[in-house]
């Protein structure tokens, strides 16, 4: 949503940063508490503080933070490819992928060997809406395993094992190829680090190839690996409206 004279009143700084593509609420919030982010010219750590968007001038790191059109990007990631906005490695990055002069990040993450869905964007607050976890948005994979997965096992994975000291389950588990039982879709709401694998590890199984075929409503139809098509915003914008009255 762009910012216009009338809308900008005093706005919490998180809520700005957001809007400006920088990072999340959540991520505004962390770096607000590290001390990397000053309103004109003082370091400000205090949680919730409001700023005049027209008049303050807020700098993370020392860099001016400027908001910027928002853009929406759907790749269908390829493997060997970071889901990062730089790498230490020099390997190649997904925002490397994307032809745009706007400064984007990925939504949430995917495995270097990971392929399929993956959004771009530089709109915090859409990212956030994503990834946090009380909109339980729905993430679709299809997994690929070392050997076949038992029905005791499936039945598991359905109610739930301890992953890294937290339970964890799937919404759904199917076997895409009777005759394969080796290959499965799953569909869950979590968002963890290693998710699918670390589940499927706690059982014994290894994951030989991961694609996530849907991410909300998103899905990479038509793209071969490695291309991507830039989303309407309008798409966007009613995908949450429609998520926000599904809450009320």
């Amino acid at each position: 949503m762009m910012l216009t004279p009338e809308k900008m009143s005093l706005i919490r700084l998180n809520k700005y940063i957001s809007e400006c593509g920088v990072a999340s609420r959540r991520k505004a919030d962390e770096l607000i508490s590290e001390g990397r982010v000053s309103v004109n010219g003082k370091i400000v750590t205090k949680l919730g503080t409001k700023i005049d968007p027209e008049k303050d001038k807020v700098k993370i790191d020392g860099e001016l933070v400027r908001w910027e059109k928002k853009v929406y990007y759907l790749l269908n990631k390829p493997k060997g490819v970071i889901t990062s906005t730089k790498d230490e490695k020099n390997r190649t990055t997904v925002t490397e992928l994307i032809k745009t002069n706007l400064k984007i990040f990925p939504v949430g993450r995917l495995d270097y060997n990971t392929t399929g869905v993956l959004l771009l964007t530089n709109d915090g607050e859409f990212a956030n809406f994503l990834t946090h976890p009380r909109n339980k948005i729905e993430r679709e994979y299809l997994v690929t395993l070392d050997k076949q997965l038992s029905k005791e096992d499936r039945e598991k994975l359905l109610r739930g094992i301890i992953v890294n000291g937290k339970k964890g389950k799937f919404v759904s588990v199917n076997y895409t190829n009777k005759q394969s039982p080796k290959r499965v879709k799953v569909i869950t709401v979590e968002g963890r680090n290693h998710f699918v694998k670390n589940m499927f590890a706690a059982l014994g199984y290894t994951v030989k190839n991961l694609e996530r075929s849907r991410f909300g409503k998103f899905k990479i139809t038509g793209l071969k690996r490695g291309e991507y098509k830039k989303l309407d915003p309008k798409e966007i914008k009613n995908i949450m409206n429609k998520n926000r009255g599904k809450k009320a």
